[in-house]
């Protein structure tokens, strides 16, 4: 089981350049996602984050995780995407333990403790089989603005 990026798009409300998986590779249902992320030079947020020494930003990362996390939730069918968001709840523990930087590969793994109207996940990122950064963190689920009013 894959998705690409159209399907990716399909999903998610995020468009570039604040879309931050390019492929899933595997899921497993109410438990696990494993999805990627090619960084490039290209990506806007490396044009200052620093020029002459670009580095993806750890909130990037964090953020790379949450909608991979947004993923399993809707794969597991926790929520419907035409009518309802999952949105950013809380960050705990979040670590950095290397930089990422153009051309690394992002191997973004997410966890599901928990799935329903409040959703408990952890996440990690590896590059080349090596931890670069990871976090637990929480997210809700809302209605779409949209949707309000029904």
């Amino acid at each position: 089981m894959a998705l690409d990026i159209i399907q990716i798009q399909a999903m998610l409300p995020h468009r570039y350049p604040f879309l931050f998986i390019d492929r899933v590779l595997s899921w497993e249902a109410e438990q696990s996602l494993h999805a990627r992320k090619l960084v490039s030079m290209s990506d806007p947020i490396l044009q200052g984050h620093f020029p002459g020494h670009p580095i993806l930003p750890g909130v990037v990362q964090v953020e790379a995780m949450a909608q991979a996390a947004a993923l399993l939730a809707q794969v597991s069918g926790a929520f419907d995407p035409a009518t309802q968001l999952c949105l950013f709840m809380g960050i705990q523990e979040a670590k950095f333990r290397a930089p990422i930087v153009p051309g690394d590969i992002l191997d973004i793994h997410v966890e599901s403790h928990r799935l329903g109207r409040i959703g408990k996940f952890s996440g990690r990122i590896e590059v080349e089989g090596a931890l670069r950064s990871s976090a637990k963190f929480t997210a809700i689920i809302e209605k779409r603005p949209d949707q309000e009013a029904t």
